[in-house]
């Protein structure tokens, strides 16, 4: 399957999120907020926590379909496969970009 061309921030969130909630949250600036099943997690500490408590709930594999580009967002389209009710899904990511860090992330349906 083809992997579509994403900005090595983006790549890197999605590499990382293999890994660990350090790892992810290295991908975020300090002051970064993701937003996920309807809750908001706002700073490095915060999201690394959000990703650990997801990755103690759900073992899981994120693999990106396409990118678009939507107002000041990248839209990523991804199959997230894993031991949930409902699995495989497909998801969305609205990235924002500052510089080579995450400033937003929001994941939904």
């Amino acid at each position: 399957m083809h992997v579509p061309d994403l900005p090595e921030p983006i790549a890197a969130y999605f590499a990382a999120d293999r890994r660990d909630g350090r790892a992810v949250a290295q991908c975020f600036t300090d002051d970064a907020v993701v937003r996920d099943e309807g809750r908001e997690h706002a700073g490095a500490a915060a999201i690394e926590a959000w990703k650990t408590a997801a990755s103690a709930r759900y073992r899981y594999t994120a693999e990106p379909l396409g990118i678009a580009r939507e107002d000041d967002s990248d839209l990523v389209r991804a199959r997230v496969s894993g031991d949930f009710p409902g699995s495989p899904a497909e998801l969305r990511y609205r990235f924002r970009l500052a510089g080579e860090r995450i400033v937003w992330l929001e994941v939904g349906g």
